[in-house]
């Protein structure tokens, strides 16, 4: 398989990690709803903190509906980083600015989560959780710089 290829294949894989996590954003109360359906598969102490993620959840978006008008703008924030990512399947070696960005704001994923986590009295392992989404979307954009770097040399 060509370069370019391999390159594209990642960035597409990528931009519907985006899209997919994005579109997980929008329906959190009915999601965990479904989640608690099988509480007992958990350990103890997570599906305590699930069902009270649920119970807040659904509380407030009875009274308050409004505010889950911010999960519909973390899906769109998750849309439009994946449309960012059009520039790099065009042209990987013009763009790889876009994959720097990338690295850096997946760096920033982790003090975030333990800053603003210890504020908002998230439990650590849900902290952790978090920051592995930073950390594991590191493993495709560095390997995509990499091959970028590769095909910048050999053009």
């Amino acid at each position: 398989m060509k370069l370019i290829s391999k390159i594209r294949l990642l960035v597409l894989f990528f931009m519907a990690a985006l899209v997919i996590s994005g579109l997980t954003a929008m329906p959190a109360e009915t999601e965990l709803r479904w989640l608690m359906q099988y509480k007992e598969i958990f350990p103890e102490r997570l599906g305590n903190w699930l069902q009270l993620c649920y119970s807040a959840l659904a509380d407030t978006n009875a009274k308050y509906p409004f505010l889950a008008y911010g999960y519909d703008w973390l899906a769109f924030a998750h849309f439009v980083i994946a449309i960012s990512f059009i520039g790099v399947y065009r042209n990987p070696v013009r763009n790889i600015w876009i994959i720097d960005w990338q690295i850096i704001t997946c760096i920033l994923v982790v003090p975030l989560a333990f800053i603003a986590g210890s504020v908002r009295q998230i439990p650590i392992f849900h902290i952790l959780i978090d920051c592995c989404f930073g950390i594991f979307g590191l493993i495709p954009l560095i390997i995509c710089k990499k091959w970028i770097n590769k095909l910048a040399a050999t053009s």
